[in-house]
């Protein structure tokens, strides 16, 4: 009993944002990694119950988690160079200073050695309980050469059955593979869909006719929406049409505003149903590091503004924080700042099926939060009820 209430914590004195409002004078109780009860304070006082630990928000704001479907580094390791545990673990740390307490390691297109690498040092990592790991994106190989970005489109391949049986081989967490659907049938989209793996198109040169069909057949989403895609034109609305069209599709977006100009994202955003725009940071090694440049598949890749490019300009993934994107999102739109919080945590986790556990604060749910101030800065974070102090970041109290 007394490990019981040793371990028991509550969170007081501070709005809380459930996900979906704002709720005032409530005290948040967590237990066992999970949250056990949302209680009115005026409840907390005569329940009677003991608890171990109360942590004092002194008025700052407590919201879920930020989770980031597409984090190909950071802490100045790249997945792709390291596809381990420990580069895992550093990529984690050195976002979750920034709000992201839920991410999927992203491997750019590799070889199929390097793939199987990075599924099993995921499958270990979420067996671990390392911090923050949900699964893994696999942006390629299986894309369109005419869209190919920073992939070596030398090692593009098509869907076959030795893929399927890679794409379907994670025992732990969620598997989200980016394809150009164009490239293969619909068939294979399905099969993948019923195996639970989440279809993403991106990189491809699909007409709107393609996307429509590939998400009839279960595509779920788009990734890093007008980026290496098809463009919205009036009498051919391209993969970006389909995708602003769809109502039961989600979209990830880079707001850094060197992806997506201001403009297009708010006009995205505004065309989208709400609840299926996500923010995505597409971050590389340079987040959380401090290192402003990097190689990549032999290039030297250098920060310039919020985005990384090529000795050529190309760009090459962002230099990008979750916390950000969303500061980012209000300034290009004006939206609440609640909806942008939504947009980095409970759309995110409803796109990748995880929003039964994740993206709210609700009784039986993960203990994922973030501490925020007025201003959006991340002063703590918890993972599973676990706490890091963001170590450097600027906070300042709440109302």
């Amino acid at each position: 009993m007394e490990e019981l209430i040793e371990n028991r914590r509550v969170f007081v004195n501070g709005p809380v944002f459930d996900g979906q409002q704002v709720l005032n004078d409530v005290a948040v109780v967590v237990s066992g990694g999970k949250v056990e009860a949302i209680l009115l304070n005026d409840e907390l006082e005569f329940s009677g119950q003991q608890f171990g630990q109360k942590i004092d928000l002194q008025g700052r704001l407590l919201a879920p988690g930020l989770i980031d479907l597409q984090v190909n580094g950071g802490g100045g390791v790249m997945l792709n160079d390291m596809p381990s545990v420990a580069s895992l673990r550093t990529m984690g740390a050195a976002h979750r200073r920034f709000g992201t307490t839920g991410f999927l390691p992203t491997l750019i297109t590799t070889d199929f050695e390097v793939m199987q690498q990075a599924i099993t040092a995921v499958d270990q990592a979420i067996a671990e309980g390392i911090p923050g790991v949900l699964g893994i994106h696999l942006e390629g190989p299986f894309l369109n050469p005419e869209k190919h970005g920073i992939h070596d489109a030398g090692k593009f391949r098509r869907l076959d059955e030795s893929t399927f049986e890679l794409l379907t081989s994670l025992k732990r967490g969620r598997t989200l593979v980016t394809i150009a659907p164009e490239l293969t049938d619909s068939t294979m989209i399905s099969r993948l869909n019923d195996a639970g793996v989440l279809v993403f198109g991106g990189h491809s040169s699909a007409n709107y006719q393609q996307s429509r069909d590939a998400l009839r057949a279960g595509m779920r989403g788009f990734t890093h929406l007008f980026n290496a895609m098809t463009a919205f034109e009036s009498r051919a609305p391209g993969m970006v049409g389909a995708a602003l069209e769809d109502q039961n599709s989600w979209f990830g977006i880079i707001a850094d505003g060197e992806h997506v100009h201001p403009a297009a994202f708010a006009v995205a955003v505004a065309a989208k149903r709400k609840g299926y725009a996500v923010l995505v940071t597409d971050a590389m090694a340079t987040v959380g590091s401090e290192k402003s440049t990097f190689t990549f598949d032999g290039m030297e890749v250098s920060v310039r503004g919020g985005s990384c490019r090529t000795p050529t300009g190309d760009l090459a993934g962002s230099n990008l924080d979750m916390i950000t994107a969303v500061q980012n999102a209000i300034r290009f739109t004006g939206m609440d700042k609640l909806e942008a919080l939504r947009m980095a945590s409970s759309y995110a986790a409803a796109a990748i099926r995880l929003d039964d556990k994740l993206g709210h604060i609700r009784a039986g749910y993960m203990a994922s939060f973030i501490e925020l101030d007025d201003n959006l800065n991340v002063c703590r974070s918890w993972i599973d009820g676990e706490e890091s102090n963001c170590e450097g970041n600027s906070c300042e109290g709440g109302d």
